[in-house]
């Protein structure tokens, strides 16, 4: 059973198609419909976009002093 990455593997993002292979639900099998397992996805998913743009906020800032 694969485990589900962190919010710290963001970093490891470079392409949008990393992403994909980023987030995996170790528990999709075990989801009561496969609607929740997609929600489920959907969500993660948008955590960790929020984080890569987090990272790249921070980023950009320390760029800029």
């Amino acid at each position: 059973m694969p485990k589900r990455r962190s919010l710290n593997d963001a970093k490891r993002v470079e392409t949008a198609d990393d992403l994909d292979d980023v987030v995996r639900d170790k528990r999709e099998g075990w989801r009561a419909t496969a609607a929740k397992a997609r929600r489920r996805q959907r969500r993660y998913t948008t955590r960790m976009t929020n984080e890569i743009a987090r990272l790249a906020q921070d980023g950009a800032d320390e760029a800029d002093e």
